[in-house]
């Protein structure tokens, strides 16, 4: 059995394995939906305990979040994080077992990418996220906030902020949903000194979708910055990857990415490679650690990734990005 302490230590790949397949038998045992589906699938005892690599690991389609607790019960979950939905639409639900968990997996992650919290002020500008409740994006940014001793959340108040910024001594972090920092650009054009602007979440259909190289170039000529930095996370994970510039993710040493074959989801590339993105995260050590999602997108050889868009036929999400 894996334990939460153990994804922290992972150092190589040798040690990311054992704990994967580790957390793949236990969660095969102890996660109903998981179970049912890989029995629906064909596999038995001796089939879970025949996989060796994680390439072999059956991964979850990510649309049972909608329907169904991915979950293993072992306590009544402190939070239920829940996705942002189209109207019509119906969110996924990801319950927490521990909150405390969570802000370690994401405060760790931070420091991977971004060092001490404490060096940075970070701005969130989410509305959409902000106007409803769940939202594990917004509960990260709160927390982080706090360890970073200033900064704050906005919704529309676009003058306001951008003087918050310039007041602020500190190197800053501006983490906007797509479509906000779209429209702050539009309309308050000028350069962001000693900031780090990082978009997540799309464009919610609040406006048009392009291209990301398109949309960064748009928000590098309006703020004055060289990079967009980008965030990559969803509410079925507990971990997240980060950008530094032109789309390409890098992942906390807890967290790996494959691409599959989109025509038959078994099959993973090796190397470079195009295909559907499958997600380990063993961060989500009361779930599933095995999403398999209906983004598409490329994995190079270094681990690192880039998202392209959504694959043909699957259900458009509040986060999706249009095919470059």
């Amino acid at each position: 059995m894996i334990h939460e302490q153990e994804i922290f230590r992972i150092a190589d790949e040798t040690a990311f394995e054992r704990s994967a397949l580790a957390l793949f038998r236990r969660q095969a045992a102890a996660c109903p939906p998981y179970g049912e589906y890989l029995k629906r699938l064909g596999y038995d005892a001796a089939a879970i305990g025949a996989v060796r690599r994680i390439e072999e690991i059956p991964f979850l389609p990510i649309r049972l979040f909608k329907h169904r607790d991915v979950y293993d019960g072992c306590r009544p979950p402190e939070a239920v994080f829940t996705s942002s939905a189209t109207t019509g639409m119906v969110p996924s639900r990801h319950p927490m077992a521990s909150l405390a968990h969570y802000e370690r997996v994401f405060t760790e992650a931070f420091r991977t990418f971004y060092g001490d919290p404490a060096g940075w002020s970070l701005y969130a500008l989410l509305p959409n996220y902000l106007q409803r409740t769940g939202s594990s994006l917004v509960y990260m940014a709160d927390r982080l906030i706090a360890a970073c001793g200033s900064g704050g959340f906005y919704l529309d108040q676009y003058e306001q902020l951008l003087a918050d910024l310039k007041a602020d001594p500190k190197p800053k972090i501006l983490l906007g949903v797509s479509y906000a920092l779209w429209e702050l650009a539009e309309r308050y054009p000028q350069p962001l000194r000693d900031t780090v602007v990082m978009e997540t979440g799309g464009m919610k259909g609040h406006r048009e979708e392009l291209p990301k190289a398109a949309f960064h170039r748009i928000l590098c000529e309006a703020f004055g910055v060289e990079a967009i930095h980008s965030e990559y996370g969803m509410a079925e994970l507990t971990s997240q990857a980060y950008s530094a510039g032109a789309n390409r993710f890098r992942c906390p040493r807890w967290m790996r990415v494959l691409a599959r074959d989109v025509n038959d989801p078994f099959e993973h590339f090796a190397g470079e490679a195009r295909g559907g993105l499958d997600i380990i995260d063993l961060a989500n050590l009361h779930s599933c650690a095995f999403i398999q999602t209906e983004d598409v997108g490329r994995v190079h050889a270094d681990g690192s990734f880039e998202v392209e868009g959504r694959i043909d036929h699957s259900e458009i999400r509040g986060c999706n990005l249009l095919v470059q």
